[in-house]
């Protein structure tokens, strides 16, 4: 199955300079290695706020949000993720 999850940075609580290159570095390198394993479908840079939007590829929703958890700026209370959600199929391209 696969789960939307959107993530937004907790700019309100952590200042700039808290969000250092070697934090970020972390953060590339465990997205790459969900990549690699498959778990990690596809991700995206928000718009609309600071944050991302990740596709992720899991068997429940509660292994979905154990995924995003891992991230190092989860582990660390930065991020949150306001959305959490299964998704399906769009019907449209279907057999009619």
């Amino acid at each position: 199955m696969q789960f939307l999850v959107l993530t937004r940075r907790k700019l309100d609580k952590f200042p700039a300079e808290q969000w250092t290159p070697e934090l970020i570095a972390a953060e590339s390198q465990r997205v790459r290695e969900m990549h690699a394993s498959g778990s990690l479908r596809s991700i995206w840079r928000r718009k609309d706020t600071p944050g991302a939007a990740i596709l992720f590829e899991a068997a429940s929703e509660d292994e979905a949000r154990t995924l995003a958890s891992s991230l190092p700026l989860a582990q660390r209370g930065m991020i949150e993720f306001p959305v959490v959600t299964q998704l399906e199929p769009y019907p449209g391209f279907g057999p009619r």
